[in-house]
């Protein structure tokens, strides 16, 4: 099937959830609307190259992957300097918010550039690496998002260590109501997959999860959705064949990296 090229938002009054393979309708105010002209991101990237690599000099931030609001794409746009903006419509994360704080945006740790709490909007900077390497890039005017804001010393972590750093992108390959919670199945790649265990953590555009089956042979996995979670996040309103954002959980990185260097072997010398 055929992604989607970019989304829209519009209003409309809440109905009873129905999913079928190929169609959702949450009981929610938003819904997905297809359209044919690319996304203006779309037409931002093939303008730019991928520089050398350099060491980031950021700091890191954490997130729970427990998404606080669903926020509002209002505009994109390039930048002076060549970059592209996002500016978009939320309440909860700028409370309190500061310039140079970090936002997750679909799972994606980006950071403020500019905010205005009367109008109750932010933006966010996205480079073309981050064009590349999520699913930000199918983004527009009235695309709806997942919002974050990173941790403090004081909050709960209910979710599990969410870095904000993408590792790739998945595509929704079914939905499959039970009761009132849905079944979703992604595809990932064989890179990815590798470090998807089942009742492991995952994040999918921002939201922690625990994923339910591995299937090896599909290069998919699955999670479920209760009622609760498919109010407050993103992921029941896409349709089958659109992009979601992914991040592995960092133990397993760490242990293929142990395992790589011969850690064993050393401990094992004592």
């Amino acid at each position: 099937m055929a992604v989607p090229s970019s989304l829209t938002y519009s209003p409309t009054t809440p109905t009873t959830r129905f999913y079928s393979s190929h169609i959702t309708q949450p009981k929610t105010n938003l819904k997905f609307n297809l359209i044919t002209k690319p996304s203006p991101l779309r037409a931002f990237l093939p303008h730019t190259r991928k520089p050398t690599p350099t060491r980031s000099s950021t700091f890191q931030c954490l997130f729970t992957g427990i998404v606080e609001e669903i926020g509002t794409i209002k505009t994109v746009g390039v930048t002076s300097d060549g970059g592209f903006d996002l500016k978009i419509q939320a309440k909860t994360v700028i409370d309190g918010v500061n310039l140079g704080d970090s936002i997750a945006v679909n799972g994606t740790c980006l950071t403020v550039t500019q905010f205005d709490t009367n109008v109750s909007d932010f933006t966010v900077g996205l480079s073309p690496e981050t064009l590349r390497k999520t699913s930000l890039i199918e983004l527009e005017p009235g695309s709806v998002v997942n919002l974050e804001r990173a941790v403090t010393p004081a909050t709960r972590m209910g979710g599990h260590f969410v870095q904000g750093h993408v590792d790739g992108t998945g595509e929704i390959v079914s939905k499959v109501p039970e009761g009132d919670s849905l079944w979703v199945k992604v595809k990932a790649g064989k890179e990815l997959l590798k470090y998807i265990v089942p009742k492991g953590f995952i994040a999918v555009d921002g939201t922690s999860l625990t994923v339910v089956d591995v299937f090896d042979d599909e290069d998919c996995f699955n999670f479920m959705l209760v009622a609760y979670t498919q109010d407050h996040v993103v992921i029941p309103l896409k349709l089958i064949g659109q992009k979601v954002n992914l991040e592995v959980d960092i133990l397993g990185k760490y242990v293929e990296r142990l395992l790589s260097v011969g850690f064993v072997d050393n401990i094992k010398k004592y």
